[in-house]
């Protein structure tokens, strides 16, 4: 039987929606490599529909109330989301990076140490580029850096 280009060797499908990594098995295989490619995917797709929603959304409901205190309270939501769209806008560029890591083979390994990162914290925070700990370093030294 000719194997698909969703299936691994063993027949098992690559794609398999009720697939979570394990840490019984080889680290970043080409399962674990198509779980989180699926997963960052759909985390961008969601993020970039989102931002179409809130751009129709303006471009379709001009402010118009025209009670003074309204129209401020309008335009402090809109400021709102407005800025935690471009807080996506940035995510998304962190998910292409990640997206390129995978393609690279270099996804899942700590930036600092060259250590593998934690599955659970690839689960949690798929853009994950440093272990835990090196995180922690890195941002105790932010943080004795901006007190100085």
């Amino acid at each position: 039987m000719a194997q698909g280009a969703n299936n691994l060797d063993d027949g098992t499908d690559i794609l398999d929606p009720d697939y979570r990594p394990s840490d019984d098995e080889p680290f970043m295989n080409p399962r674990q490599q198509a779980y989180f490619r699926r997963k960052l995917r759909a985390w961008r797709e969601e993020i970039l529909r989102d931002a179409r929603e809130t751009l129709e959304t303006l471009q379709a409901e001009p402010l118009r109330e025209p009670d003074i205190n309204d129209r401020a309270s309008s335009e402090t939501d809109w400021s709102i989301e407005l800025r935690t769209r471009d807080r996506q806008r940035k995510l998304v560029s962190k998910i292409d990076a990640a997206l390129r890591r995978i393609e690279e083979g270099e996804y899942g390994y700590c930036e600092v140490t060259g250590e593998p990162i934690s599955l659970s914290r690839l689960e949690a925070r798929p853009i994950a580029t440093m272990t835990l700990e090196a995180q922690e370093r890195h941002e105790r030294m932010e943080k004795v850096t901006r007190e100085d």
